[in-house]
């Protein structure tokens, strides 16, 4: 008996099933908009996992090759000494964003989170109060609100900022998943 194939639409499982922690209700709309049960949400998750976690299975790259295709662009980057090539999958889900994936010479994979596709215009963030949940990226934030400090985010897949509110000085943490913006909780004054 063969293995159902593991291919686009699981993927968005697999984003998917780790946002509902933050973001159940929108999760559930686009899961409804995928045509999946909860049942497939997790299945495709525990089949990512294992694919992961295989002790002999393909590499982070390899399996992104596998599981989305051929990339549907790429760029060369320098990140002051390092140099990567940046690989870029649609997703039907978000179709302005793009799943980019940062690999280092060798092969190995340094990155991997939504972003913005080229030619997209993202939302204008002025304040806090233009943050809205999964309306924009890591990058986006971060450049919107300068100088925003990266932190650790809760697990592999989220990623955090620290940032100011330009109109009141308020500190808050900015979270995401998968590099898509998910809540903003109230920060630390920073000393």
């Amino acid at each position: 008996m063969t293995a159902a194939p593991f291919g686009p639409l699981e993927f968005q499982l697999v984003l998917l099933r780790r946002m509902a922690d933050h973001q159940p209700g929108l999760v559930e709309d686009a899961r409804h908009e995928l045509s999946a049960s909860i049942a497939e949400m997790r299945e495709a998750n525990r089949r990512w996992q294992a694919m992961v976690r295989a002790p002999r299975g393909r590499g982070s790259l390899r399996r992104y090759r596998s599981v989305l295709g051929e990339p549907e662009s790429s760029v060369h980057r320098r990140i002051g000494d390092l140099e990567c090539d940046a690989l870029f999958w649609p997703v039907p889900l978000w179709p302005e964003l793009r799943f980019e994936v940062m690999v280092a010479p060798g092969g190995a994979v340094w990155n991997e989170w939504l972003v913005r596709a080229p030619r997209a215009s993202g939302p204008e963030l002025r304040t806090i109060d233009d943050l809205h949940p999964w309306s924009c990226t890591v990058d986006e934030v971060a450049r919107a609100f300068p100088p925003a400090r990266p932190m650790e985010g809760s697990a592999p897949t989220r990623w955090a900022l620290a940032i100011i509110d330009p109109g009141t000085g308020a500190p808050y943490v900015a979270e995401f998943t998968w590099g898509l913006f998910q809540r903003l909780l109230p920060g630390t004054p920073q000393p």
